[in-house]
C-alpha cells in the first residue's frame, strides 16, 4: 500500500474523509552534509547575493527524501493518510543537518 500525496496534510483532518483508525506517529529522517565543492560554490554564489541555488537544491532533496521515508513508514503500518504533518531540521554538527518529516498515520474513509 502506498499513501497518495493528496492524503498528507498539515491539518488534523482531511476534507470529506473520516479518520477511522489512528496508527500513531510516523517519521522519515535524512542526515545530509555539504560537499566541499558545494560549499565553495555556495560561498561564491553568496558573494553576489540573492538565492543560493546549491543550498536550495540540497535542502529540497533532503525534504523530499524525508517526506518519502515518512510515507513508507506510514504505509508499513497500514495507513492510507497522514495528518498533522510537519518538517523539522537540526544542525547535528557544522555542515551536517538532520531533516525530519513527521505526522500521524491514520486510516481514512
Amino acid at each position: 500500500m502506498t499513501i497518495e500525496h493528496s492524503k498528507v496534510t498539515s491539518a488534523f483532518e482531511l476534507d470529506g474523509m473520516k479518520v477511522t483508525k489512528n496508527l500513531g506517529i510516523v517519521r522519515g529522517i535524512v542526515v545530509r552534509s555539504r560537499s566541499v565543492v558545494g560549499t565553495i560554490g555556495a560561498g561564491l554564489q553568496s558573494l553576489f547575493g540573492g538565492n543560493i541555488t546549491l543550498y536550495e537544491e540540497l535542502c529540497e532533496k533532503a525534504r523530499e527524501q524525508a517526506f518519502e521515508r515518512m510515507l513508507d513508514h506510514g504505509a508499513a503500518l497500514g495507513a492510507n493518510a497522514i495528518i498533522g504533518m510537519r518538517y523539522d531540521a537540526t544542525e547535528v554538527m557544522q555542515g551536517i543537518t538532520e531533516v525530519l518529516a513527521y505526522g500521524t498515520a491514520v486510516v481514512v474513509e
